[in-house]
Parts: structure tokens; sequence; C-alpha cells
């Protein structure tokens, strides 16, 4: 029977790691070349071992770790090789036995970084003008260990005048290398770095005297060229942050900012930081600014909701485990969605939004879930409970898919409790309170407090009693057609459809290169070439046939451009004849006729003078200036 070498170490009660901790050295010297060198020396005793590659990986509430660019691996005990061999069925196990007399492994792998592609952390991370380091892409761990337990020493190389930013707490620094201080597995995995030759660190001041910094790595200095009123507007976040929760659980956060066109875009949380990718000129252009500017309040959000007080289910890689525990997503619509919630009412109190911007955002969302094929047949929960294959899936037929919707089904539900507590408690208590109770408490160190639907369900009861449980379920359980809306309705606002573009609509188009014609034609084309992003289930365009991942090569005859189309839309409404689309399939050509005649239709929140404006309270600064 083979017994885990530490779990015989537990038995005997022998701290092997606790007192002798893993030395890390990272070379990511290659970082622009895209690879980096492992080496690693860690305390063994004779007998059979597993290590193990971190599998399921925080934030991206998926077995996501990018076991396939580990290459080269070697293990050495007392000078000689040791054989390993790959669990038959966990891709991310490595069985081997070591020799008597063998104290110490030393083991060796680089990791090569993928080319420009999107994704996660396991995505494109590096350019030859900069890198974001993930620290579970670059260890093995032993098997039975708990994360806390397993104490790293690590140390790492960057290129020759890199500069670099991290909540990791640094050692020491000699030249191009960095030592840092012996970390707990799970902070090491809980604090990624980022480096670059174009590199600003700044100081975004203290709140509760707890220091916070905005790192910068960018292609170019151009796009590190951040105003003062930027500057400003995130020293606002961690104001308005610090006066919705009450408290902090960090000892300093690390806004890690890569601006990049060749790096995957995406926000993943930590708890001391977050590491935030967009495009190269999001700070200094005004269309990727106004479009991504709720992201760094989301990930931000997350250090209280997701790394504080966490769902049990998603407790891998936490302290009572390691990174081979199987999550469980049923309450991601509270993690994800009362996230997003906050993130974007932080928005505009923090002044990275107008309050136009928030109410066209939230127009938005309300219009595309209130539109979705898909909500009648895939309950909001089961949206959770399978999104780690719900991340993977297809932009094509999103209408009918139903994809990670707690998004922005959450900021719905979240919306509308927010105002019922106002309402029930005749303006005396808002979600605010609840966010202060149940992810606030002291102020301290780092820690973890684990929840499930009875805690969120309770907590909500002590701030205002109601029937939560109903509340809750009636929306995660419902397969209605249209979206709760009733946030939105009872705050004194109404989702309304006209001809006009917003600014905050055009920022968004102009940002992602597509025209975006979900709610007249049901099309979404990329601006460039024609592609036939997605097409919207039930409407003008999927009835007439058209499908998505195809090409849209003529409007009405005539060569397809943004424009041409937009006019040949506007056109509908007063022309009776069918809109025709040239389609090309693979080799193949097809006419597709239309049956539309509503014109350009977009979202947008409107006045109603028949109810109080709770939505204008919600977002107005809460923080002292």
């Amino acid at each position: 029977m083979r017994i885990p070498i530490l779990a015989l170490l537990a038995l005997a009660g022998a701290p092997l790691y606790a007192q002798n901790p893993v030395r890390l050295r990272v070379d990511a010297t290659d970082a622009p070349r895209r690879l980096f060198h492992v080496q690693m020396t860690m305390p063994a005793k004779a007998g059979p071992m597993t290590l193990l590659y971190p599998q399921w990986i925080p934030g991206e509430h998926g077995p996501t770790g990018p076991i396939a660019n580990l290459v080269g691996l070697k293990v050495l005990g007392g000078g000689r090789t040791i054989a390993w061999k790959r669990d038959s069925v966990n891709m991310f196990a490595f069985h081997l036995d070591v020799p008597m007399g063998v104290s110490s492994l030393d083991v060796a792998f680089d990791f090569i970084s993928p080319p420009e592609s999107e994704g996660f952390s396991s995505g494109s991370s590096a350019t030859s003008e900069l890198a974001v380091l993930n620290w579970n892409q670059l260890i093995l761990y032993p098997e039975g260990a708990q994360a806390d337990d397993l104490q790293y020493q690590a140390t790492l190389r960057v290129p020759y005048s890199w500069r670099y930013g991290t909540a990791l707490p640094i050692q020491r620094e000699s030249g191009n290398l960095i030592e840092f201080q012996p970390a707990a597995l799970t902070t090491l995995i809980d604090s990624p770095l980022s480096a670059g030759a174009h590199y600003k660190t700044i100081d975004l001041g203290t709140d509760g005297g707890i220091p916070h910094y905005l790192h910068l790595a960018a292609d170019s200095d151009r796009a590190l060229e951040v105003s003062p009123e930027v500057v400003n507007e995130y020293k606002n976040l961690v104001v308005e942050a610090g006066a919705l929760f009450g408290s902090h659980h960090y000892r300093g956060y690390h806004f890690l900012f890569t601006l990049s066109d060749h790096v995957a875009h995406f926000g993943l949380e930590h708890h001391e930081s977050s590491d935030d990718r967009y495009s190269e000129r999001t700070l200094i252009d005004p269309e990727p600014m106004k479009a991504f500017a709720f992201l760094l309040p989301h990930e931000f959000v997350h250090s209280w909701n997701g790394k504080y007080r966490r769902p049990s289910g998603l407790m891998s890689g936490s302290h009572d485990g390691g990174y081979d525990t199987p999550m469980k997503g049923d309450l991601l619509w509270v993690y994800e969605g009362l996230t997003e919630y906050l993130g974007e009412i932080l928005t505009p109190r923090s002044g990275l939004w107008s309050a136009e911007d928030y109410r066209e955002s939230l127009a938005g969302t309300a219009a595309e879930l209130d539109t979705k094929y898909g909500r009648t047949w895939r309950p909001l929960e089961d949206t959770a409970i399978a999104a780690q294959i719900l991340y993977e899936a297809g932009d094509d037929y999103a209408s009918l898919r139903r994809g990670v919707d707690y998004y922005p089904e959450g900021t719905l539900i979240w919306l509308e409790a927010d105002v019922l507590i106002r309402q029930l408690s005749k303006g005396s208590k808002s979600l605010d309170d609840f966010c202060r109770s149940f992810h606030g408490g002291a102020s301290g160190a780092i820690a973890l407090k684990p929840y499930n639907f009875d805690d969120v369900v309770a907590g909500l009861s002590a701030i205002q009693p109601h029937d939560w449980a109903g509340f809750l379920n009636q929306r995660l359980h419902s397969t209605d057609a249209h979206a709760p809306l009733a946030g939105i309705d009872r705050s004194g606002w109404k989702l309304v459809y006209d001809g006009v573009r917003s600014e905050f609509w055009k920022a968004v188009e102009e940002d992602k290169k597509w025209v975006d014609l979900s709610y007249s034609i049901g099309l979404k084309v990329k601006q460039e070439d024609g592609a036939i992003i997605d097409v919207a289930y039930g409407g003008a365009a999927q009835k007439a046939g058209v499908p998505p991942s195809v090409k849209l090569i003529a409007v009405n005859n005539r060569q397809f451009t943004p424009t041409v189309l937009r006019e040949a839309v506007q056109k509908t409404a007063s022309d009776s004849k069918p809109l025709e689309l040239l389609i090309k399939t693979g080799e193949y050509y097809e006419v597709h006729r239309l049956d539309y005649h509503g014109g350009e239709r977009y979202p947008h929140l409107v006045r109603d003078p028949a109810a109080p404006d709770l939505l204008s309270e919600i977002i107005k600064p809460k923080g002292k200036k």
C-alpha cells in the first residue's frame, strides 16, 4: 500500500516543510521570449512521494492550471536522477520514489508562456517589453500538505533595467535579483508580480493607515502618461471602497495594471492585489477608459467579497486545502454577482464613470438579459454551477447558450435587494450596511471566513427582516423569459429603446471594434471585416437564417462597411422592402432577406417621476473628501 510521504510525516508530527521551506528560484530573464526557468529544492524523506502542479486556480473557478506548458521536468536526489511518472488519471500529479539517504530533492523545469491569446492567467502574459508572473504556473508542491503549512522561499531574476510591482514582501534586492520573504504557498500563489521595461508605480495614498499602489506595466512609455484627473479618480476609489466596507483585511493593496494589446485581457482578484489587463492606450484614450472603467473597482471589491469572505464551495487553494480540490460554483452569484454590482456603483462613486455612463451601462445589462433566449431553459443558478465549462463556451449563439450570467444578472438582483432594503427600512438602511456587516468587521491581518447560502440570508435579515430565502431562490431558479428588472423600476427609472446611440454605447463599440445591432436586426459584427460575432436567437437575422461565425459581405447589394450597415438599418423604419444581407459561409455565398422595419434600437434608462430616484442616491459618493 503506497502512503504519501507527507501523510506519514503528519502521523509522526514532523513539521518538515514548516521548518524547512522549499527554495524556489525563478529565472525570468527570458520572459521577452516567453520562457521561464524554474529550480526548486524541497525537503524529502525516503519512500513514495507525489508532486502536484496547481490545477484549481482561485478566482478562475475552474481547473485552469496550464499544465501543458510545463516542460523539461527533471528531479534529482543525492546527485542522481530520480524517475517520475505522471498519474494516468490526474494529469497534474507526478509520482516518484525517494531513495534511502536522500533528504532533499532538486526539481527543475521550464514554463512556456503562451503567444498572443485570450483566456485568464494561462493566456498570453508576456511581450518583449513586459511580463506578468503568476506563481502557480512556476511551482510544484507535495501531495497531502495544507497550503498554509508549506513555506516557500522565492527568488526571482528579471531582465536588466526592468522594474516590478507585487504585494509579496521583499527581503532584499541585488541588481536584477529579488529575494522575497518566506511565505506560505497560499500567500505566494495569491501574490502575482508584474514587471517591464516601461513601468510606473503611483502612490494612491493610505486609507485607515494602509497604503495602496497602482503599478503600470506597458508596451510603451506613452501608455504610462496617465492624467492627474484619472489618478485622482483611483485615489477616490480607495476612499469609496473603504467607506463601503468600513475595514481592511490586507497589509497593503497593489493594483497590477498591464497595458498591452498583446496579452490576454481580464481581471483576476487576489487578497492584497489584482492582476488587471487591458489595451495599451487604455489610460490615455477616452473609449477604452470609459469601456473598461469598472474593471479595477470590481477586482478591488473582491478583496472583501471573494478573498476575505468566500463561498465554502470555492475553498480550493485556501488555508484549508491544496489546489487539487474541485470547486463548487453554486454561490458565484454572490462571489461574482454582488462584486459586479458593488464594482459598478463604486465606479461612479469614484468618478471613473459619470452618472449617465453608469445608467447607460446598466441599461445595456438589462437589455441583454431581458432578451436572452437561454434564460427560458437555463436558470441562473445553473450558470454558476456550470461556470467551469461556460467560461470556455464559444461566443456563437450566446443568447441561446446563456453563459456566465451570474455576473450581469447579479447586478440586477443585488440592485433590487438594495432598493428593497431602502424601501422597507424607510431609507434608514441599504445594502451598504450589509456589506459593512458581512464583509467588514474589525480590520486586521489577512483572514478567510467561508459562508453558505444560509449565512447570506441571515446577513441580509440582520440588516432588514424579509423573506430573503424566498427572494433569492425565486430569482436563482426562474426560467422566466424576462430578466428581473424590478430594481430598476423601483429605483425610479425605466428601460426604454430608441434610435440614439449614447456616447457610452459608441465608446464600447469603438473599444470592441464591433457594430452592435443586437436590439434591431439582432447582429453583432466586426467593424474590420464584417465577421458576424453573434446572432440574437429569435431576432430578425436569426429568423431569416443568418448564422453566427460567418462573414457579412454586402448590405442591399453594397459592400459592407459599418456605415453602410448602420444606415441601411436606419432606413428600415421607412422602407417596406426587406433588408438584404449577402453572407459568405465557407466557400458559398447566400442572400438573406430580413423582414425588419424598426430602424436602429438602443437601450437607455429614463426617469420615472412616479417613483423616488433611489438609483441616483445609490451611486452618490460616500467617502470623506
